[in-house]
């Protein structure tokens, strides 16, 4: 597994303090982060790949400094956003998942390739020339996924992949997760989710508070929100 590190990170908006003196290793295939709105979750998982930056301290992604080493981070980590209108770009399907491929020297064919495979991944490949606005909910956050996943990364971070997905759509796009073999790392409310997961964190007032099997992590953050 990629091996992700914080070593006493700050994080500050203006004035606020978002994250004070986290400090992990992230090496687990399938790791969950949970905790309230404003919480520092969605801070903590963005800098995973460079989205935000430290204040204090630093993260690294197999010794890769995120702040010095973006580009090369960003080859390795791909993210996944809440609202995957923030993240679909070209008019149609095909087309969006193949401006992932354009900053790369792939032939054409291997691009057209790898834009077939991952429509049949991801179930669009009937899809292929389909309007993006005119897609569901579901299918929009899978042609997100599929996106970043055309490029090869070694890490997805999901951040609330199923917040604005009605429950049929939610446990697809779980499922699709679940199958990935990449490591992944979601941030949800969606407690459910994470009951297979190897690790949780729970984060509260811009601190990782718990921090361990779903089961107890998932307990701690009842108990904390109650």
């Amino acid at each position: 597994m990629t091996e992700i590190r914080f070593e006493s990170v700050t994080h500050r908006y203006g004035d606020r303090p978002v994250l004070a003196d986290v400090t992990l290793d992230l090496t687990e295939r399938r790791i969950g982060i949970v905790g309230a709105n404003g919480s520092g979750k969605s801070t903590l998982a963005r800098m995973i790949n460079g989205l935000v930056l430290p204040t204090g301290g630093r993260v690294t992604v197999d010794g890769l400094h995120t702040a010095r080493d973006g580009r090369k981070v960003r080859r390795k980590v791909g993210f996944v956003f809440t609202d995957p209108d923030h993240q679909i770009i070209m008019p149609t399907v095909a087309e969006d998942i193949a401006f992932s491929l354009r900053r790369t020297t792939l032939p054409a064919t291997e691009r057209a390739a790898r834009v077939a495979a991952v429509l049949a991944e991801f179930g669009l490949a009937g899809h292929a020339e389909h309007p993006t606005h005119l897609l569901s909910g579901g299918q929009k956050q899978l042609l997100a996924l599929a996106a970043i996943m055309v490029t090869e990364p070694e890490v997805i971070v999901a951040d609330e992949p199923t917040t604005l997905l009605d429950l049929r759509n939610t446990r697809r796009v779980a499922q699709t997760l679940a199958a990935l073999p990449q490591q992944v790392i979601v941030v949800t409310h969606q407690l459910g989710l994470l009951a297979d997961f190897d690790r949780v964190l729970v984060v509260d007032a811009g601190r990782v508070v718990a921090d361990g099997q779903p089961g107890e992590s998932i307990e701690f953050y009842r108990r904390l929100v109650e």
